[in-house]
């Protein structure tokens, strides 16, 4: 697997490079998007890719460079509008083709006075369409919780904030079920200090199952920075990312009836592509109905078959921290660190 990896990353295959549009600004509505600077379609698998990408598709610039990191970006299907988050930055925004770009809720996490210094990244990171109509659930980074976010109130319900008696660090990804059951991350990236902050509470940086009934199960305690979560379309694969320089990984866990995990395995190692100077760590993921796994790494967005074959990678020029898919299904929205962009595909979405 990992052989594949570099060698794909190292000849770069066929790169589909898409010319720049220049007439109109960024983000304006109605305007024509530009390509950014250094994006580009990788292709790793010239047939396998041909059912993913159409000839000549481009990596569409939507906003500025306006954001300290941009992250959590989900599909209002209701609105037909995006929200994301930028971490640093303590707030929501909204997207859409009409409206451009809006702040939609600021601040987005923790909303006092940090007198004691406790946060680095005091916002909310991850975001996915919510377990009521009308509501999104998002990892509350500055609140040490994840929540429910009423969209047309946007008032919060906070659903968890500690497991075993001790406060969550940083809550980041999260994966809502058919029961109503949610998986997420808690890396400490919202915590100034990370593992050495003093107010860490949690021994672990887990991956943790919530049920509706407020019961918290820790499912892996293992991982030195989980961050992104998804499943395969049966159900029966959890993917976790784990962003960690050091070991820059994808692991797959096989599921039990109960929705624990019955066995582990890694998925992709992405860490040689680091040393190949691509920038970037193992963050957000999505997954399409065929059950493609698009997941955010070192140089783009990487683009696996469901049994690890490496497909393309969709490069921004910046690191990309998360993805998601929109529109009809077929738009996948990427937030770049300081922007949002977007790829058209000939693939469709899980969940559309």
């Amino acid at each position: 697997m990992r052989g594949r990896i570099m060698t794909g990353a190292a000849a770069l295959g066929l790169a589909m490079l898409a010319a720049c549009e220049t007439d109109g600004g960024a983000g304006a509505p109605g305007s024509a998007y530009a390509q950014p600077a250094g994006a580009e379609i990788v292709i790793l698998d010239v047939a396998l890719a041909a059912d993913v990408f159409a000839d000549g598709v481009k990596v569409e610039k939507l906003t500025g460079d306006e954001f300290g990191w941009s992250e959590g970006p989900v599909w209002i299907r209701e609105g037909g509008y995006l929200l994301f988050t930028d971490v640093p930055g303590n707030a929501i925004y909204k997207w859409s083709e009409a409206g451009g770009l809006e702040t939609f809720l600021k601040p987005s996490g923790y909303g006092g006075a940090d007198t004691e210094g406790v946060f680095s990244e005091p916002g909310a990171n991850g975001l996915i369409p919510g377990d009521l109509p009308g509501t999104i659930l998002l990892g509350d980074h500055g609140n040490r919780a994840i929540a429910r976010l009423d969209l047309a109130t946007k008032e919060k319900t906070f659903l968890a904030t500690e497991f075993d008696g001790k406060r969550f660090s940083s809550p980041n990804d999260l994966l809502l079920v058919e029961d109503g059951a949610i998986y997420f991350t808690d890396p400490p990236y919202g915590l100034k200090g990370q593992d050495a902050s003093p107010h860490k509470e949690q021994p672990h940086n887990g991956v943790y199952l919530w049920r509706p009934d407020g019961s918290v199960t820790l499912i892996d305690g293992r991982l030195t920075r989980p961050n992104g979560v998804v499943r395969s379309p049966d159900g029966g694969t959890l993917y976790v990312t784990v962003s960690d320089p050091a070991a820059a990984l994808v692991y797959a866990y096989d599921l039990g009836a109960d929705g624990s995990p019955t066995a582990r395995r890694l998925f992709a190692d992405l860490t040689p592509m680091l040393a190949e100077g691509l920038r970037g760590l193992p963050d957000g993921m999505a997954v399409d109905t065929d059950g493609r796994l698009y997941v955010t790494g070192p140089g783009g967005v990487h683009v696996f078959l469901p049994d690890g074959t490496p497909v393309a990678r969709i490069a921004t020029g910046t690191p990309v921290a998360n993805c998601a898919f929109g529109d009809d299904g077929s738009t996948l929205y990427l937030t770049s660190a300081s922007f949002l962009a977007r790829v058209r595909l000939k693939t469709t979405g899980l969940g559309f």
